[in-house]
């Protein structure tokens, strides 16, 4: 799979991606680019944790990420790539810790419930992903097989377009 990063661009924090424009650019000229929102997934074939800590087994090489209204964009880059950037630029991901929700897709009836989580200090290899983690709302299984990690853009945790502020108002109905 070719990283899709013809015609997009990560800014610093990694939460924003922009859209090139079509325009030829020299260095005398700014480029011409669209501000987007964007959320990333991360899959992977199983997850165990413990001691504050999440290690997704057989993770996919690919972060995706993708935009909604007015772009609607989609793509991906490389996890290795979204790794090393992590601690990059003003108001980083290590400066500003991302919230998540793990989801799960088990059959049967012991799926777990989704978790949210709050992400740190990543570590990528071929076989695992590991992020030390603080649970912010549900409980981490100590193992679970195929599950997605959605990587919020915002993080803030009443957020309208938060993916954990969704999460919350759910299980607030259900209660």
């Amino acid at each position: 799979m070719r990283e899709n990063t013809d015609l997009l661009f990560l800014d610093e924090r990694k939460t924003d991606i922009y859209a090139k424009g079509t325009n030829a650019i020299s260095e005398h000229t700014e480029p011409n680019v669209e501000y987007i929102e964007a959320m990333f997934v991360q899959c992977a074939q199983g997850m165990t944790s413990s001691d504050g800590t999440v290690t997704f087994q057989g993770p996919a090489h690919s972060t995706f990420f993708f935009a909604d209204r007015p772009q609607r964009v989609v793509g991906h880059l490389h996890t290795r790539k979204f790794v090393n950037e992590w601690g990059d630029g003003e108001n980083s991901f290590a400066e500003d810790p991302p919230n998540a929700v793990v989801s799960f897709l088990e059959d049967g009836d012991t799926v777990p419930e989704e978790v949210t989580i709050e992400l740190r200090d990543p570590h990528f290899t071929e076989e695992t992903l590991t992020y030390n983690v603080k649970v912010l709302d549900g409980t981490l299984p100590a193992k679970a097989g195929p599950c997605s990690l959605f990587i919020d853009p915002i993080g803030r945790p009443l957020s309208p377009v938060s993916v954990m502020g969704v999460r919350r108002r759910e299980r607030r109905r259900m209660r």
